[in-house]
């Protein structure tokens, strides 16, 4: 069993129980899934460069992504409706406290200058949004074989119905919060 699945049923159920006087033990949230999604807009022009995100993707987060198509055209970005412009990877279970595991503990203590993540990026349903600069504060990305250095947006989706709750929910699971 994962070490945050654990501290989670045996540290993080009983104290949001307590503090949010909750009934039973289903009403308490939890974390659902983790979306890893990576917008790679110049991939209208250069086919390879989508190749290169997913290989990024993939073993930052051991799974194989899904590309993401343009919904419609958008003749400014030189975009046509259905042409691939990213890719995104939604985690779950096992594989999903494994990557948090790795991100709080190994990712996020790599970024240089860093003083915690943000409060603000909550969306008022519980969801938490996180935004990354590049995949190089991943350890499994070598450097050399980075073709482009690109960002990543990570969303949390939890069950929790307010952003205080979810806030208490990611807290519990370690997340290093700006204080």
């Amino acid at each position: 069993m994962n070490r945050l699945k654990e501290k989670y049923n045996k540290e993080i159920v009983p104290s949001l129980k307590e503090k949010y006087n909750y009934n039973s033990v289903m009403e308490v949230p939890k974390l659902d899934k983790i979306v890893v999604n990576m917008g790679v807009g110049d991939a209208t022009q250069n086919s390879k460069l989508l190749d290169a995100a997913i290989a990024d993707l993939t073993v930052i987060t051991g799974q194989k992504p899904v590309i993401t198509r343009a919904k419609k055209a958008i003749a400014g970005f030189k975009v046509r409706q259905g042409q691939p412009i990213g890719c995104k990877v939604t985690l779950r279970g096992e594989n999903m406290y494994n990557f948090l595991d790795k991100l709080i503990s190994i990712t996020l203590p790599r970024v240089r200058d860093f003083r915690g993540i943000s409060n603000k990026s909550f969306d008022g349903r519980g969801n938490y949004t996180l935004g990354l600069t590049e995949q190089l504060i991943f350890s499994e990305i070598e450097y050399d074989s980075v073709v482009k250095v690109r960002g990543m947006d990570i969303v949390f989706v939890t069950t929790a119905k307010t952003n205080d709750e979810a806030h208490d929910l990611l807290s519990g699971f370690g997340m290093p919060f700006k204080k």
